[in-house]
């Protein structure tokens, strides 16, 4: 078993006194976080005995939580979600479109997060379509699939929406596909001023319908006047939206979303010690064109980071819109098809299906010799693996 430091680590070291010292400030959902990951993968969530068909070798697998915030629950999740995805592929360039809130906004957002996110997805997916819909720009129905996160590289607070977008889509009659421009989506700084305003316009219904707290130092944006004066400074500042250059194909698609649809707060794999009460991770500092740095928390500062994004109960942080709206998905995709008519279709899905079914069939492999795992037996929470199968195996 790996000895890499892992986030349920710390929580386990740091966490109960973490919720001593904060235990008037601690939610449910943070506290259902924090005890989802200390448990994940132990005894106390049951688990089961598998066995080897090959060479017999023996391994007690714990259950996961489950959790939504876990970094180690998001792996099998993300390769269910995306072998849902794989017929949804189009042959066509793919672009990466991210839509920012600034910080006197994001600060509104912490305190109303549910209510603050729907209304970023909505901004950022009517922004998208609106302009796309154009005739000066595209003059089509697009599709799009919309994740929220809520995290920099250091974990503090920066709410975006990163949206995953074919480059095309079908004109207004239904009757052909239109492609945009080679390596070009949509002008950045068009997309940016209309999500300004069709956001502030919805943060401002929602105050006026009552739909918004305010606490703290916030509590006076509860006036209709202090938040008028928020709004219009917020106007004169330049929203950042930013396009990436598109996407190779299909395949580096379902990779690239794999990335970024089930993505945690931080990974494993960027924590690099905990001693003396601190917690060390990497961060890539973007200013600094990426480079990679270390930065160094006390652990009970990273408990607070960490579950500063928590999503609200029920909260979908996936969403889809357009052609790829859920209600005619299939409908308009197979629309899409036809009109691209692109006899590399099947192989792409296959090249994709291919990709995503490696990882899924690693999982119950045997370690020893790469034969395939069977379950043994299954024991609930709080109970140990049965010691027979230990004994039994020569």
């Amino acid at each position: 078993m790996s000895a890499r430091l892992e986030v349920a680590d710390i929580f386990r070291r740091h966490g109960e006194a973490y919720r001593q010292v904060n235990i008037g400030h601690l939610g449910r959902v943070e506290r259902r976080t924090m005890s989802a990951i200390e448990l994940c993968r132990t005894a106390e969530l049951g688990g089961h005995v598998e066995g080897c068909r090959s060479c017999g070798a023996i391994r007690v697998a714990y259950n996961s939580c489950r959790n939504r915030h876990c970094p180690k629950c998001q792996g099998q999740a993300c390769r269910d979600w995306l072998a849902a995805r794989q017929d949804e592929l189009l042959p066509v360039a793919y672009f990466h479109v991210v839509f920012t809130l600034p910080a006197e906004v994001a600060a509104i957002a912490f305190q109303n997060k549910a209510a603050v996110y729907t209304i970023l997805f909505k901004a950022a997916a009517e922004t998208l379509r609106t302009i796309a819909a154009d005739s000066r720009y595209l003059g089509a129905e697009i599709g799009l699939i919309a994740v929220l996160h809520s995290w920099g590289q250091t974990l503090t607070y920066h709410p975006h929406i990163h949206c995953i977008v074919p480059g095309g889509g079908l004109s207004p009659d239904g009757t052909r596909w239109i492609s945009c421009r080679p390596g070009f989506f949509l002008p950045v700084r068009v997309l940016s001023r209309l999500f300004r305003r069709r956001f502030l316009e919805e943060l401002r219904a929602a105050h006026d319908g009552g739909r918004l707290g305010f606490f703290g130092d916030l509590a006076h944006l509860a006036k209709p006047d202090a938040f008028a004066r928020l709004l219009a400074e917020a106007r004169r500042r330049q929203w950042v939206v930013y396009a990436k250059p598109p996407f190779g194909g299909p395949e580096q698609v379902l990779a690239y979303l794999g990335r970024y649809t089930h993505r945690v707060a931080i990974a494993n794999s960027r924590l690099i010690g905990m001693a003396d009460g601190k917690v060390a991770f990497h961060w890539r500092d973007y200013r600094h064109r990426g480079k990679t740095k270390i930065m160094t928390l006390d652990a009970h500062e990273f408990i607070r980071r960490f579950l500063l994004h928590t999503l609200p109960d029920g909260f979908h942080r996936i969403r889809h819109y357009g052609f790829l709206a859920n209600g005619h998905r299939a409908a308009r995709l197979d629309l899409c098809r036809r009109l691209l008519a692109s006899p590399q279709q099947d192989d792409l899905e296959a090249d994709a299906e291919s990709a995503a079914a490696e990882p899924l069939a690693a999982a119950h492999r045997c370690l020893c010799c790469g034969g395939r795992m069977i379950t043994l037996a299954i024991w609930r929470c709080g109970q140990t693996p049965p010691s027979s199968f230990w004994n039994d195996t020569s």
